[in-house]
């Protein structure tokens, strides 16, 4: 079994090392210290399975799963177990609450080689995970070996592309692979209004609302550019705008 591990603390890595060094079929294939040098190295060095750390510098546990795909298998070690749900939502085969014992490494190791998610452990804490859900903060799109990195907040807005979505922000556009209503549902609708079947916008990015025939209308952002607004939209971005 190729196994790459991946954690920012050079103690832990030290420690899991020596963990797996316990078991003859386990090839270490690299070690990684963020979520960038694990993207590439999974492309790189393609393991069976990834230790990963969850709370990382630059990019976090489950963006490198995003970005890097589900090919290898996965399992998280973490200090915080409020974590558990959204790790086996990502179909991870086991979920590591650091301190762990060797014990339990091998239990988890158990499970890679058989494949089998191991839900029951963490049922005491979904119930709390669910409700610790947080609007995204960044986007993370994929350019060939490159990675941008763009926070919501800097986002004036998002037009449907088929399966793709153009994302706008600044004098800057990204195209990625996710649909419209995915996104949406990620985003503050505190700040993000669906005006149109085509397009969210961020309502702070918004200067104005002009009348283009008698029941239509489009929003105006800086820079002069106009979005399609609809009935259903328009009725929103208002009491947004208030």
């Amino acid at each position: 079994m190729r196994v790459l591990i991946v954690d920012d603390e050079h103690l832990a890595r030290a420690l899991l090392r020596e963990y797996l060094g316990a078991h003859p079929d386990v090839e270490i294939v690299g070690e990684c210290a963020n979520g960038f040098e694990a993207v590439k190295a999974i492309a790189e060095q393609d393991p069976d399975l990834v230790f990963l750390d969850i709370q990382m510098p630059r990019l976090d546990g489950f963006e490198v799963v995003e970005l890097a795909g589900s090919k290898p298998h996965y399992i998280f070690a973490t200090a915080y177990d409020q974590f558990a749900l959204k790790a086996f939502e990502v179909h991870a085969v086991d979920y590591l609450l650091k301190p762990f014992s060797r014990e339990r490494l091998a239990q988890a190791l158990a499970h890679a080689r058989s494949r089998a998610p191991q839900p029951a452990r963490v049922e005491a804490v979904v119930q709390e995970a669910a409700q610790r859900h947080q609007p995204l903060e960044r986007v993370l799109i994929r350019d060939g070996a490159r990675v941008h990195v763009v926070p919501v907040a800097s986002i004036d807005y998002i037009e449907a592309q088929d399966d793709y979505v153009q994302i706008s922000a600044g004098d800057k556009s990204y195209l990625k692979n996710q649909r419209l209503s995915e996104l949406e549902g990620l985003l503050d609708a505190a700040v993000f209004v669906r005006i149109h079947r085509s397009y969210i916008v961020n309502v702070g990015a918004v200067c104005r609302i002009e009348p283009v025939s008698k029941d239509n209308h489009c929003a105006v952002l800086k820079g002069e550019v106009r979005l399609p607004i609809s009935r259903s939209g328009y009725q929103r971005v208002r009491e947004l705008l208030g």
